[in-house]
């Protein structure tokens, strides 16, 4: 009787490999536990679409057809890092090249990178994505870029990254609460050729 469970147990076993998990393997809707009402005001999009940097690192291993947009400036992602997984480098906003001083943040201002959104429908339609994930540092200037762009006319589903590279801030002020860098994802601060699209 032990015979044929064992004869039962490769074809099963190879069954089970070959079938899709849910959010992971091909083309589909993404499986993120991340409602929109646990989203705070800052953070909300028109697409309700959001994701957490630990959900999208496990989906981007196991998903060609997912794409992750790093939409930080060129300086974050040279001097902080950037996934390794990021397909490409396409600014939402960049430091003003006056650099002009916002005393509240204690930061450079920001701009508006003009070339975004043509940059980013171009990008899409060269890759012909599933589902795409943006991400920025802590999950504020994604939301922006995803409402920027269903307003653009992308119908491809956009995920928001919540938690974005480097996370939201603690009581204390640093950003060690989740995130990209602390869930412990492979990232890198080497920029390969190519990366940066859509700044002139």
């Amino acid at each position: 009787m032990r015979t044929l469970p064992r004869l039962l147990a490769a074809p099963v076993i190879a069954l089970a490999l070959a079938l899709p998990l849910p959010g992971l393997a091909g083309s589909g809707p993404l499986d993120t536990a991340v409602s929109a009402d646990a989203v705070g005001e800052k953070k909300q999009t028109k697409s309700g679409l959001y994701i957490t940097a630990a959900e999208a690192g496990g989906i981007l291993a196991a998903r060609e057809d997912v794409l992750l947009i790093d939409l930080r400036t060129p300086e974050e992602t040279m001097l902080v890092g950037h996934p390794v997984a990021a397909d490409a480098n396409i600014p939402f906003k960049l430091i003003d090249s006056a650099y002009r001083l916002n005393p509240e943040k204690g930061s450079y201002e920001m701009v508006a990178n003009p070339g975004f959104v043509g940059t980013v429908k171009e990008f899409l339609e060269s890759t012909d994505p599933a589902a795409v994930v943006v991400m920025c540092r802590s999950g504020g200037r994604s939301a922006a870029a995803v409402d920027a762009l269903v307003a653009a006319g992308v119908t491809v589903p956009l995920y928001s990254m919540v938690d974005g590279f480097e996370g939201d801030k603690t009581d204390a002020g640093r950003r060690d609460l989740n995130g990209w860098k602390n869930a412990g994802l492979n990232w890198t601060d080497k920029i390969p050729e190519g990366f940066l699209k859509g700044v002139e």
